[in-house]
Order: structure tokens, then sequence, then C-alpha cells
């Protein structure tokens, strides 16, 4: 499968709650990150530059419990940092796990595989490793030689343990079309994984490396052209995304962001939108809803810095909604079952 089938209902289920609740702001996925330190320094990344006092600093599981309890979001994803360097990450999953939230723990790999005694394999645990391409691209991307031979030998691992894997590509301005199409291949048939998250390089001040994010239309041409062999069924590839998000990557939907639907809990506290800016953070999820202007994110709210953005976390809650519609139910359970 795609996308997993108790996911898929248990998401349905929550979106037809909010709908009928009458709620017009409600997160859909919880960006959880109980650290920020990593054990790379990827020159795309912001979140390493915080200050040495924050990178110290970890959330504990009762206030990582407490966090996904106010948000309510069905879907936890764990980033960072490096996830796997928090001392109670098993303790953290566990307790989410019990509370039925579908987990999706963000990885470069490097720990997994020795990590893997901590976990129980689970239909609501993930572990999403971040591969950017194959072995050449993704080790420059990171910065160090030897990542992508590690993160695929974790990989295999962990599936022949029965752990659900997917990985998270992010696509950078330079990449190679076709040497991402093998790449595709490579995931879907060679290492089986469970599905492909992929979303464009955004432009964000905190990233070192601001020479190789794409704009929107280089965006949805790059899109475009790397996506046709998918959408004309001749590559069997298996995403772990709406199948309207992708559309929306290509230019075939016009999506605006839904600011709120990924909110962003870390130990400063719930991030104003959004996940990738630096604007401050409030104490209370409540707060974050009620005291943002909500009316200046978004392409259409003239903020210069959501103009080129067309990331996962602000457009994927987008295309959840629409896929409610009448018109689009069949193709999101058509993804639902790899169709």
């Amino acid at each position: 499968m795609a996308i997993q089938l108790q996911q898929a209902i248990s998401v349905g289920s929550y979106l037809v709650k909010q709908r009928l609740s009458g709620r017009k702001k409600f997160p859909l996925v919880l960006m959880l990150e109980p650290l920020f330190r990593c054990n790379l320094a990827c020159t795309g990344c912001g979140k390493i530059q915080h200050p040495v006092e924050i990178l110290k600093q970890n959330l504990t599981p009762e206030q990582c419990f407490a966090a996904v309890e106010e948000c309510g979001a069905p879907v936890v994803s764990i980033p960072g940092g490096e996830p796997l360097l928090h001392p109670q990450i098993d303790e953290i999953v566990r307790g989410l796990v019990a509370r039925k939230k579908f987990v999706y723990l963000c990885t470069n790999g490097i720990l997994l595989e020795k990590s893997l005694a901590k976990f129980q394999p689970s239909p609501y645990l993930t572990f999403s490793v971040h591969l950017d391409g194959m072995r050449e691209w993704h080790d420059k991307c990171v910065d160090r030689k030897g990542i992508f031979d590690t993160a695929v030998n974790a990989i295999k691992a962990a599936k022949a343990k029965g752990f659900r894997v997917t990985t998270n590509t992010t696509i950078f301005e330079g990449a190679n079309v076709e040497e991402m199409q093998r790449f595709f291949d490579f995931l879907s048939r060679d290492l089986k994984i469970d599905g492909m998250m992929i979303s464009p390089g955004y432009s964000y001040d905190w990233a070192p490396d601001q020479d190789h994010f794409l704009q929107r239309e280089q965006t949805k041409a790059l899109f475009r052209e790397l996506l046709a062999p998918f959408k004309a069924g001749k590559r069997s590839w298996v995403f772990n995304h709406n199948p309207l998000f992708l559309d929306f990557l290509t230019g075939d939907k016009d999506y605006e962001c839904t600011p709120w639907g990924s909110p962003s809990y870390s130990v400063l506290g719930w991030q104003k939108p959004c996940y990738l800016l630096n604007e401050g953070h409030y104490k209370t999820f409540r707060e974050l809803i009620d005291n943002t202007d909500w009316s200046q994110y978004g392409r259409k709210s003239g903020n210069p810095q959501c103009a080129d953005c067309m990331v996962h976390c602000g457009y994927e809650p987008t295309a959840a909604v629409d896929a409610m519609q009448p018109s689009n139910i069949g193709r999101s359970i058509g993804a639902v079952f790899g169709g």
C-alpha cells in the first residue's frame, strides 16, 4: 500500500469530525521536535543554527505527551535535529503509539540500525529516512561521505525486522531528473520502501546555503518532468502522499497554504508560523491558533517569505481537505491501494 489503510481511515474520520464541528482551523500533523541537535551539518538545514545552550536541551516525554494531547492531530512527525540522539526517544514513541497516533520518526539513518532494538513494529510507527538521491548526490547534500550506504543498510535492517519505512527527499535546484527517477526506481523496486515523501527545497533565512533552492515556477517545471513517467503509468513508484499534493507540485492544482495544518512544538514552545520561519513562539497551542494573524501567511498574503514556498508542511494539509470533496474521493482511495 502507498498510504496505509488504517491511517487513511483515521485521518479521514478526523477530517469529517472537524468539518461537522464547524472548526475552520485545525492541525493535521504535529511536528514534534524533541531536540534540535544533530550528528550531521547539512548546508540546507537551519535547525542546527540554534545557540549551543538550545542545542543541548531535550523535551521530556511528559512535555511531548502534553503537546500531543493539547494539539489533537492524528499524525505526529518527529523531526529534529536527529531524534535518535534523544536519550528517551523510545519512551516517547511508545507513549505516542499507545495513544494511537501515527508516528513518523524522521532520521538520517546513522543511528537507526543500532537503535532498532529499542522499538517494536507497529502500524502506528514509521521510520522516515532522509535520502536526497543516490550515493554521490545524497552524500553531497549532507556534506559527508558514506551516509547513503549507512542509511540504506539501516532501511534494509528495519524492513527485515518488520518495521514500516518511508523516505523523505528534498529536491534542490540542480537535481538531475533522470538520476532522480532512477533513485525512485531504487527505492520502490530494490528497497521496497512503504512510501516516498518528496518536497522542493525552500529558501528560508536560517539555511546557510541559499544558492540551491527552488522558486515556484522552477518547482512546477522540475516536478512535471520528474513525475511524468509516474503520471503516464510507466513507473510504479510508491508515494506517501495524497495524489492531489503531487498534482500541486506539477502545477495541475493551484492550492493556497494551510499554515495551521502542521504546527511545530519544540523546546522553545509552539512555533509561530510557519515551521521554516523564525518569528518566535507561543506558550500554548490555543495561543498559537487564537493570536496569530493568519492572513499574513500563504502565497496570496503578499508575504515575500511565502512567495516561492511549495513544501508539504503547508500544502499537504490543503490537499488532504480537498481530497474529501466528492469529486476527489476516488483518487484518494486509489492512493491507499497504490493506484
